[in-house]
């Protein structure tokens, strides 16, 4: 097993900035290429977690499917919380679809190095953001 150090906070950065630009332009595999395998997903809109990256591609394809694209993706107020091997990114996300619709979620990412050195998210959680505070 190789060893790495632990992470820092610009690799966390540089890692959600490149899953908030996939995100934003709806760029599937640059997108889901940031997930492990075994990611699971936790989706205020969905009535279950999904249990890897599989399933929440499924879901991803139908919404491609019924005409849905990302035409902007804002990130604010960002957290990094560096654990070792491990961090916790958190936002606030102002998304806005083709269809003229807006929404303005929280939203949490946990990343990790693996063995091979790769930092991948493992977990991510969405929720929307109070009405009090969509101003901000």
């Amino acid at each position: 097993m190789t060893e790495h150090p632990g992470l820092t906070h610009d690799d966390v950065a540089a890692a959600a900035a490149r899953v908030v630009a996939a995100f934003s332009q709806t760029d599937t595999e640059a997108y889901f290429v940031s997930f492990s395998a075994d990611a699971t997903f936790v989706f205020h809109t969905e009535d279950r977690r999904l249990e890897q990256r599989s399933e929440y591609e499924t879901l991803w394809q139908s919404w491609l499917a019924d005409g849905w694209r990302v035409t902007e993706c804002q990130s604010s107020n960002q957290s990094i919380q560096l654990l070792g091997d491990t961090a916790v990114f958190s936002h606030d996300v102002k998304t806005t679809i083709n269809t003229g619709e807006t929404t303005m979620e929280r939203e949490t990412i946990v990343f990790h190095r693996d063995d091979t050195g790769s930092l991948l998210a493992v977990h991510e959680h969405l929720s929307p953001l109070p009405d009090s505070l969509e101003s901000r």
